[in-house]
């Protein structure tokens, strides 16, 4: 059995602290592919590749056995907080 959608979330959230996190089995259920949204106060000053980096070094284990990681969001509080505000605008108009 592969890697679960709650032990991608609880070390994360161990390791990370985000005020936002998202994860999804894209694997079918077999544990070996996931998405991933995920907004933290330690992406601030980070480059993008930065931010991927420390959300791969928080999977080491997991990585072992996921095939496939994509991180659609890697983002600070005032960003996301942002990109919530202008998807609000941009439904109301």
């Amino acid at each position: 059995m592969g890697v679960t959608k709650e032990q991608v979330e609880s070390s994360l959230k161990a390791k990370l602290n985000p005020s936002h996190i998202e994860v999804i089995d894209t694997s079918g259920g077999c544990g070996a592919s996931f998405v991933v949204e995920i907004v933290s106060e330690q992406f601030e000053g980070k480059r993008l590749l930065e931010r991927h980096r420390i959300v791969n070094a928080a999977l080491e284990e997991e990585m072992k056995e996921i095939h496939a990681l994509s991180i659609k969001k890697a983002v600070t509080p005032e960003q996301w907080k942002q990109q919530q505000e202008s998807n609000q605008s941009n439904s109301a108009a």
